[in-house]
């Protein structure tokens, strides 16, 4: 049975790094923020069209690993019409999820496709980049990297 549910999420993960939801350059989005994995060679770019609080559209351009790719797809699509608190309460339930394994299946639906990525601290950053570049576009700012600066 674990194996059929591994398998499951391997499925979700390539389907959205094959056919990913959302990669585009939206009309009216007004926030970008980039978001680079030096690293792993991630880098994305994501823009937000807020009315009010509300993320009424989230997409993303740019190249990177399955892992990351499939993560901003996954987000993006989970994100559109939620509020910037609810963006940021995902974005903690997500790090949790990456780094821990644990998961809440009712919230995280489709996205506990990434618990396993606990197991490779490597792709940690690849799973949570886009997330990062999402909290740094609601934040007002331009740019996010995996790598602290000095």
């Amino acid at each position: 049975m674990a194996d059929d549910l591994n398998e499951l999420y391997q499925q979700v993960i390539l389907d959205h790094c094959r056919k990913p939801r959302n990669f585009r350059v939206p009309a009216g989005a007004y926030r970008t923020a980039e978001g680079r994995n030096p690293l792993c060679g991630d880098s994305f770019t994501l823009y937000l069209q807020l009315e009010g609080d509300v993320l009424h559209d989230i997409s993303f351009q740019g190249s990177g690993c399955c892992i990351s790719k499939a993560s901003a797809s996954m987000m993006t699509d989970l994100l559109k019409g939620k509020t910037a608190a609810q963006a940021q309460q995902y974005f903690s339930q997500f790090q949790t999820l990456v780094t821990t394994g644990a998961m809440d299946e009712e919230a995280m639906g489709k996205l506990c496709a990434f618990a396993g990525v606990h197991h490779f601290p490597m792709r940690v950053k690849c799973a949570i980049l886009p997330w990062h570049a999402m909290l740094a576009g609601l934040k007002g700012e331009n740019s996010v990297t995996t790598e602290q600066k000095p």
